[in-house]
């Protein structure tokens, strides 16, 4: 079915091989990395460009015209518009075998760049300050190594190029447009700029947090400020509720079950001496287990009950499931780690979970699947995903070339 559904958009058409790659069946780790070596340049030059031109969620038409443009100069079969404006391309191994998923989110955020270099973003109010131009251009690097790898390969590699991540639903819209169809297991990855360039890591098991949003308008009946017995104050009930709902965490879930509950945002009134009608209040649930989950959402539900009864308010509540927590498989998480081992000449370093969220959980709650983490940081920098100052060294390309491609390729001998 994936083999259909991507030739079904462009024809598929076969690469020609480099005259060394017999260098890569007899010593695939050097192989990999002189490629990964030698890609650097032109991957440094697009990412550059994509940094310079960023786009908001499901609005990735350019980025998604760059990768379908690589992708055909590659010879790579692939297919467009899955999922309003993903890629999904197609590299076939040479023998028969199970299909491997790598996974790369190409969207930007609405955040304006000042880090006044020559490339900053063109675009007023929009930056690539989560680095995902760097996992894009990666995911191309990697699609070049694999194509020239490929008689190696017992099974086939889908290269998933992703919108919308910030906004935790481009993964939904590529598998609603049938692009998980066939996938047998996948690999996520993400820049970070807490590990020097070199190094990798990842979390065992929940390594990434269930994300939920939630919008609370809460009505009371407006009314002089001199007077308040005269009106029903949304402002004070909703107040409670900020307080409330942090006892969820404190008294609710189990002490060794990590939860985060955050407002937001609190907006309500306008001026002085006037009790508005209504107070809007948005936040956002994280938890890294199901059931904690669960218990999380009812909690909310329950307060705001409690705020009618309680301040004779109308509470409208509209709770939002998102990306659900990134569950890594042991199996898929033990052959990457060990492939980055050999690759690199570095174990992967073992770490904790984090409560930020990614929607690469949607493939993972379909197949078995792990997200490595590629270090991105410069010596004596402290950069901070979602800044405005935000770089990440380049030189985490290659490696995260080598990295996963050893990975692919090791999986799929």
């Amino acid at each position: 079915m994936l083999r259909r559904n991507i030739i079904a958009g462009k024809q598929a058409m076969t690469a020609p091989r480099k005259p060394g790659i017999a260098a890569g069946i007899n010593e695939p780790g050097r192989f990999i990395a002189e490629a990964a070596a030698a890609l650097q340049p032109a991957l440094t030059t697009i990412r550059r460009d994509l940094h310079a031109h960023p786009e908001l969620a499901f609005e990735e038409v350019r980025t998604a015209e760059i990768v379908a443009r690589e992708l055909q100069r590659l010879r790579i079969s692939h297919r467009t518009g899955v999922g309003r404006t993903g890629v999904l391309g197609l590299i076939e191994g040479g023998r028969p075998g199970p299909t491997l998923a790598i996974r790369a989110d190409m969207d930007a955020l609405p955040i304006h760049e000042e880090t006044g270099l020559p490339y900053a973003s063109v675009t007023p109010g929009t930056m690539h300050a989560c680095g995902h131009d760097i996992h894009t251009v990666t995911l191309l690097g990697v699609a070049e190594v694999l194509r020239d790898l490929a008689p190696q390969l017992a099974g086939r590699v889908a290269l998933v190029f992703q919108p919308a991540e910030e906004t935790l639903g481009g993964a939904r819209a590529m598998i609603a447009d049938g692009a998980s169809e066939g996938f047998d297991m996948a690999i996520g990855f993400h820049n970070h700029p807490d590990m020097p360039v070199g190094e990798t890591g990842y979390a065992r098991g929940a390594s990434l947090a269930a994300s939920d949003q939630f919008d609370l308008t809460v009505r009371g009946r407006s009314g002089h400020a001199a007077h308040p017995n005269q009106a029903v104050d949304p402002i004070v009930a909703a107040a409670h509720f900020v307080s409330q709902v942090q006892t969820v965490v404190s008294r609710e879930v189990p002490p060794l079950s990590p939860a985060v509950v955050t407002v937001g945002a609190f907006q309500a009134g306008t001026t002085y001496n006037v009790i508005p009608e209504r107070a809007l209040l948005k936040g956002t649930v994280r938890t890294l287990d199901h059931a904690v989950r669960d218990l999380a959402e009812a909690a909310v539900r329950r307060l705001c009950a409690g705020l009618e009864a309680g301040f004779r308010v109308e509470c409208a509540l509209d709770y939002r499931r998102m990306a659900p927590p990134l569950v890594n498989d042991d199996a898929v998480l033990d052959r990457v780690v060990a492939a980055v081992a050999a690759q690199l000449g570095r174990a992967p370093e073992e770490g904790r979970p984090s409560m930020g969220s990614e929607d690469f959980a949607e493939f993972a709650e379909r197949v078995p699947a792990m997200q490595l983490r590629i270090g991105s940081g410069s010596p004596g920098r402290a950069d901070r995903l979602h800044n405005a100052g935000y770089q990440p060294d380049e030189g985490c390309i290659a490696v995260g070339v080598e990295a996963l491609s050893r990975a692919a390729l090791e999986i799929l001998a």
